[in-house]
């Protein structure tokens, strides 16, 4: 049996973590709030320029307009971008989106898959199995914006032009909420607009009711907006993936925080309970050979 000084110690601390689990988990939840405002604002821009653009080649088909990110080729070489976190903490996060990037290179094992990080986590990782990383995009949470995004961007663009590589994928968390988060493995280039909604079979009444197509006039052209819209919507892609994976990663911690909070109070009760369990078992302890002493002297 411990001893009261050895349990007191586990008491102390176990209520010393406590205070640091309580304090990342506010830190996360602060942290969350900002990455969630930030998300909520780049989905609607990114979720309507896929629109704009899907609705431009519709309109424009029977122009022959097209642009080369949008051009689907023979895939033989693929990057896979792999977005984690740069510290532990949070739960199933990163474990998650590692394994969903484990399975997609067992899944295309018959392809040539070079692998891009962001986030300390997923990079160590493939490099203590001996997985080569074409280029780790090191320190790029800590000061995240539009720009630095559009970098990373344009770099995968870049390749995908040069013809170094014939698809590019992301693989990171989708933040749903402070507890869900889903594991999306998204293609990046070529570049696939978000489809149209079908209509539905025209008849004559329809036909006869439905106003006409309405057109636009674009300044200085169609293909120039394309050339202009399209780049853009992979700059944005990847800064919403990095949004999403930030805003997930903030959740999760909360989240695991929160649980080695409630674990930590439910240790220091049983710890309690313990200590006075042993406090009484000590004195009855002593009071019995008090009195068995006592019978001796008699």
């Amino acid at each position: 049996m411990a001893s009261l000084r050895d349990i007191r110690k586990r008491i102390r601390s176990v209520k010393n973590t406590r205070q640091i689990t309580k304090a990342m988990k506010m830190v996360s939840a602060a942290k969350l709030r900002k990455a969630q405002e930030a998300i909520l604002a780049a989905r609607p821009y990114a979720q309507t320029l896929d629109q704009v653009i899907s609705e431009l080649a519709l309109r424009s088909a029977d122009q022959e307009l097209a642009h080369p990110l949008l051009a689907a080729r023979p895939v033989r070489r693929v990057e896979l971008l792999l977005l984690t976190s740069d510290r532990g903490l949070a739960g199933g996060f990163n474990s998650n989106v590692i394994r969903r990037a484990n399975r997609f290179l067992y899944e295309n094992s018959n392809l040539q898959v070079r692998v891009s990080t962001v986030g300390r986590k997923g990079n160590d990782f493939f490099r203590n199995r001996g997985q080569s990383i074409r280029k780790d995009f090191a320190g790029l949470y800590a000061g995240l914006n539009y720009r630095s995004a559009a970098n990373v961007a344009e770099e995968l663009t870049a390749a995908f032009l040069n013809d170094e590589v014939d698809a590019v994928y992301v693989v990171y968390n989708e933040f749903v909420s402070a507890i869900t988060q889903n594991v999306t493995v998204a293609q990046l280039l070529p570049l696939q607009p978000a489809a149209t909604t079908a209509a539905p079979a025209a008849t004559p009444e329809t036909v006869a009711a439905a106003p006409a197509l309405v057109d636009f006039k674009y300044e200085p052209s169609r293909q120039a907006v394309l050339d202009r819209l399209v780049p853009q919507a992979v700059n944005i892609k990847v800064y919403r993936a990095l949004l999403e994976s930030m805003a997930s990663e903030q959740g999760a911690r909360m989240s695991a925080m929160e649980n080695a909070t409630n674990n930590a109070t439910d240790m220091i009760s049983s710890y309690t309970l313990l200590y006075n369990r042993t406090r009484q078992a000590v004195i009855t302890k002593e009071l019995m050979e008090i009195v068995s002493g006592a019978e001796a002297l008699k």
